[in-house]
This record gives C-alpha cells, structure tokens and sequence, in this order.
C-alpha cells in the first residue's frame, strides 16, 4: 500500500519558540501535559516505553504514566512481564509521549528503579476491584490461547478474594 501522499500541513499551529518554554524539563513536560489532558486527547497519559532485550533486540509497548514530579516518572507493570524482565537486566529505557493533535511529542531517557512497597500498594489499593483481580489473573507477556481462559481464571480469582480485600500480587 502506498502511503507516501498523505500529508498533514503543521501551519495551523504556532511554531515552538524556545523562549516560549521552561528553563525546567519537569515544569515544561506539566505544562504541555496539562494541554493534552485539556484537549481531550484521550489516555493523555499514555507513552511507548523502549526497552532492550539481553541480547540486544529493541521492545516497545504502550504504558500509562501514573505519576511525576522533579524525582522522575512513574508507571507500574507486572514483575514477570517481559518489559520488567528487560528492565532488571538493563534499566536504560526511553519513553515517547506522541501528542500527535497538539503536534508534539515528549522523549524523555533515563534509567529505572523500582518504587518503595508501599507506594506499589496505595497505587495498586487504588485501582477498581476489577483491575486489582485483572493484575492476579493475567500472566504478562505470555500467549493464552483463548479469552475464555483468561476469563475463568479472572472469576476464580474473584471468587478466591469475594470475603474480602484484594492483597498485592
């Protein structure tokens, strides 16, 4: 399929100045946070973090930032994941917000560490009763071979946690 012709004139923004951003990354990347979050792009806060395997092969997948501060930035991911095995044998990663209505895009580089137990559960308390039995059912970067099974392993685990609090996989 050719897709050479299709095009997307950028005149209807203006451009980036550099007087017009922060001295401060952290205080830029809020600002321009804030502005995709007001215009509706939806999962504002969603990027592509790259990881690289041990043998050297490139990764990227979709991920939801859930925090940031002048300390870094945050996201959560199942320890048996294939980007969590990744990350533990080399925390370089990059993560790309492509903000692609306000025609711009984040790159933001730099290593990972894992955040305190504690602050795994608050966020993990925080989430709907679903998604806490989502994170005991699913096993990350595995093939299933069907919805179906995935679903009788999600109602076994809510019936397993029905009496009571869903505790930290």
């Amino acid at each position: 399929m050719d897709i050479g012709n299709i095009r997307k004139d950028f005149a209807d923004h203006p451009p980036l100045e550099r007087a017009d951003l922060h001295d401060d990354p952290i205080r830029q990347f809020e600002r321009w946070f804030s502005e995709a979050l007001a215009s509706g792009i939806a999962e504002a806060n969603g990027f592509v973090l790259s990881t690289v395997s041990a043998d050297g092969q490139p990764s990227q997948r979709a991920v939801l930032l859930k925090y940031f501060d002048a300390d870094g930035f945050v996201f959560y991911t199942n320890y048996d994941s294939r980007k969590a095995q990744e990350i533990a044998a080399n925390p370089r990663v990059s993560m790309h917000f492509p903000w692609f209505a306000l025609q711009r895009q984040v790159k933001i580089e730099g290593s990972v560490e894992k955040v305190s137990r504690e602050q795994t559960l608050k966020y993990f308390l925080s989430r709907p009763k679903g998604s806490q039995l989502g994170a005991w059912s699913s096993t990350q970067s595995k093939v299933i071979s069907s919805r179906q099974l995935l679903m009788q392993q999600w109602e076994r685990m809510k019936a397993k946690f029905a009496d009571g609090a869903i505790p930290l996989p």
